[in-house]
């Protein structure tokens, strides 16, 4: 019976992870090829003359018009996590703000460009057929493709602390990523027991004869002591039959694009920091290329925003315009960090670090409003063609905060290991903590991010951080 059973053949139409993201950009090429075609007609038909033909795509659309779709994809970056393709409100959302974003760049670029020499009427058309043609994909990708038939079967080994972890984690998605059978335990106390929702159904001596009853295609182990000699075994022979096993760190990685620190050992994090975050020798000096170049850029739009924020923030609350406060930097190193000033003056009479709320009263009128847009971060630039701070990073803390959230937060200090960050991987997904539980969370995806960093993924970070800014998603 063992050997009559092939889980590659078996679920060959239940898409893995990585199968799901190339689905989607293909789906999502197609969207836009639509969209290149509907605003070639609707450009043309407009056209004095040529009308939609050869003729008018020869001699009247520029080379730049057939890059619009990759473009398009570059401001749909976010919505090739999973977790975020597959909730309908945050695919419109994302779209939505694609669309405004590339509006206004364009807008900007027409603006200061001679008259007639960029086209009005085939880009709108464009950016149209985008919205429309890639929210029809994405709804059918939501509503028929993340169905059960599509998903891939799942079981849990393990109904401890570390399952339980994973459970409250998947049943926080909109949609669930796998279809979960129930859990295996070898703890007959357990078993017919629901655990965050789902049944114990057996132990491992039992898992093949589970594993072909509900043809599971995934074992997720969430064991964190020893395994018993005839559950190991079982796991083998699953693994022969094709299953995929999945250890329940890796598993909550790839779900939620997070460290499970709560549940990790020393050993684990040393494992991991010491040798996954060896990065290539030619990853430090691309990342300082970035960071000049951005930080030069970046400093050139400080320096336009510079007398109109100045005013407001004279007008609102007096001098001083700027913020200087010491932070901690790589490896520990203290820096004076640069910020428009967002709060009243002497906020800190103390001179205690506290968070900042959802309705700081410390928070002045224009701060709010500059802390909403990010546009309080600006000056950083400064900081990051100093080499002090970098364009993607954890977020930068103050000392004292820092002293007291390692000795509350396991790992805290780990985040040193790299220089901060204007944005970051914890900044697009989370945003602000005000408590040490929110700041354990947080902390997950900074470790993902030091654990994972790459260029693409600097890229990815950078590309995602206008939604957070067009989404006034500061605090």
């Amino acid at each position: 019976m063992k050997n009559s059973y092939d889980a590659s053949k078996e679920h060959r139409w239940r898409f893995r992870f990585a199968s799901r993201r190339v689905m989607l950009v293909n789906g999502d090429l197609f969207a836009e090829a639509l969209a290149l075609v509907f605003a070639l007609y609707v450009w043309g038909t407009r056209a004095e003359f040529l009308g939609f033909s050869l003729k008018f795509i020869l001699e009247r659309v520029p080379g730049w018009f057939f890059l619009l779709p990759f473009m398009w994809l570059f401001f749909l970056i976010e919505l090739y996590d999973i977790r975020k393709a597959s909730s309908w409100r945050y695919t419109f959302q994302s779209v939505a703000t694609a669309a405004v974003i590339g509006s206004i760049l364009y807008l900007g670029v027409y603006f200061t460009s001679p008259p007639e020499s960029l086209p009005r009427t085939g880009v709108a058309a464009f950016i149209l057929g985008s919205v429309v043609f890639t929210l029809l994909w994405r709804l059918f990708y939501i509503r028929v493709l993340t169905g059960p038939q599509f998903l891939r079967r799942a079981i849990l080994m393990g109904g401890g602390v570390s399952g339980k972890i994973l459970l409250k984690s998947f049943n926080s998605f909109d949609t669930k990523p796998y279809f979960m059978i129930g859990i295996i335990d070898d703890d007959p106390a357990k078993l017919n027991q629901e655990i965050e929702g789902y049944k114990v159904i057996g132990s491992g001596k039992e898992l093949l004869e589970i594993i072909q009853r509900e043809s599971i295609s995934d074992i997720i182990v969430a064991i964190t002591g020893a395994i018993n000699g005839e559950s190991f075994q079982a796991l083998l022979d699953a693994q022969e039959l094709g299953v995929d096993i999945t250890r329940m760190p890796v598993a909550y990685e790839d779900l939620n694009q997070q460290v499970p620190i709560r549940i990790l050992e020393a050993d684990w994090i040393l494992r991991s920091f010491v040798d996954d975050t060896a990065v290539s020798g030619l990853y430090p000096i691309a990342k300082r290329i970035m960071d000049f170049i951005g930080g030069l850029i970046g400093v050139t739009i400080f320096l336009f925003l510079l007398p109109p924020v100045a005013g407001l923030i004279f007008l609102d609350n007096g001098f001083p315009i700027f913020y200087r406060q010491e932070r901690l930097g790589k490896s520990g190193k203290p820096y004076k960090i640069i910020k428009f000033r967002t709060m009243v003056k002497n906020a800190e009479l103390d001179g205690e670090a506290q968070w900042a709320s959802e309705n700081d009263q410390r928070i002045t009128k224009v701060g709010r409003l500059l802390r909403k847009t990010h546009l309080d971060e600006f000056p950083q630039f400064i900081n990051v063609l100093r080499g002090e701070m970098s364009l993607v990073g954890p977020r930068s803390e103050r000392p004292s905060l820092v002293n007291k959230l390692q000795k509350e937060v396991p790992f805290y200090r780990a985040r040193l290991l790299v220089r901060p960050g204007v944005t970051g991987w914890a900044q697009i997904n989370y945003g602000y903590p005000e408590t040490v539980e929110e700041t354990i969370d947080k902390l997950e995806y900074d470790l993902y991010y030091i654990k994972n960093r790459t260029i693409l993924l600097d890229l990815r970070i950078i590309l995602s951080t206008p939604g957070t800014i067009f989404g006034f998603k500061g605090k």
